[in-house]
């Protein structure tokens, strides 16, 4: 009590003033946040004002465009965090370096599971040409990235849609992998994607000179404790039985 005989005022925490781009980088952090956890269409403004502890005119300020640009802004910069998860150095085995990338693409997955889904299912009513060019960039961006791995300066068809259809299986199996309510373990899961590239690259090389001479390069660096060495082991048993073919 103070010499009023009243309770002394409780202070109240200052206003911290924000930048422009810290403003918008908390927006667009706590709308990351909810898209992460609803399909865009269940978020509304007032959900990201709620959620950012901000009015809802700041944020039609930093987004006139209203929901459908704050949508696509944030989709960019979930864009740009996958981008990064295969952004990996140039050291160590192939399979290595893979598992490296999946450990952070599979763990974005996870934080973002209903957001993932919808972004890559499509559908939604938030959807249009300039977020499907955003995913489809990532998709290009992974490949980018995977082709540079290999080693070869100039890739041809085959090993270009070889490394795409990879990406699209990693993508159909994170979405399988959400369905059935995140099973297996993410180790399984990236184990399982590893040996899945070794095999459809080792089925390439057998129509394409290209793709047999990056295979044997990536597989004379692994080890025979390592993801390629364990495969092997597990194959072989399974191909001897398939000798009367030859």
């Amino acid at each position: 009590m103070n010499g009023s005989g009243t309770a002394p005022a409780v202070p109240r925490p200052a206003y911290r003033r924000l930048s422009v781009e810290q403003r918008r980088s908390q927006l667009l952090a706590a709308a990351l946040g909810l898209f992460a956890q609803r399909v865009p269409e269940d978020v509304s403004l007032d959900d990201v004002a709620t959620a950012a502890e901000v009015s809802r005119p700041l944020v039609y300020r930093y987004f006139p465009g209203g929901k459908q640009q704050l949508y696509e802004a944030a989709l960019r910069s979930a864009a740009n965090e996958l981008e990064q998860c295969f952004a990996e150095p140039e050291t160590g085995p192939l399979t290595q370096r893979l598992g490296h990338a999946l450990d952070r693409y599979l763990a974005f997955v996870d934080q973002h599971d209903a957001g993932f889904s919808a972004l890559l299912q499509g559908g939604s009513v938030v959807e249009t040409s300039r977020t499907t060019a955003i995913v489809d960039e990532v998709r290009r961006a992974a490949a980018e990235q995977i082709l540079h791995h290999l080693g070869e300066p100039a890739p041809g068809p085959r090993l270009r849609t070889t490394v795409r259809m990879w990406i699209t299986a990693v993508e159909a199996a994170s979405l399988i992998w959400l369905d059935e309510e995140k099973q297996p373990t993410l180790d399984e899961l990236r184990d399982w994607l590893v040996d899945h590239f070794v095999a459809l690259l080792t089925a390439t090389a057998a129509r394409d000179p290209q793709s047999a001479r990056v295979i044997r390069a990536a597989l004379k660096r692994e080890a025979p404790d390592g993801p390629a060495g364990e495969l092997a082991r597990r194959i072989l048993p399974v191909v001897s039985e398939a000798a009367h073919l030859l």
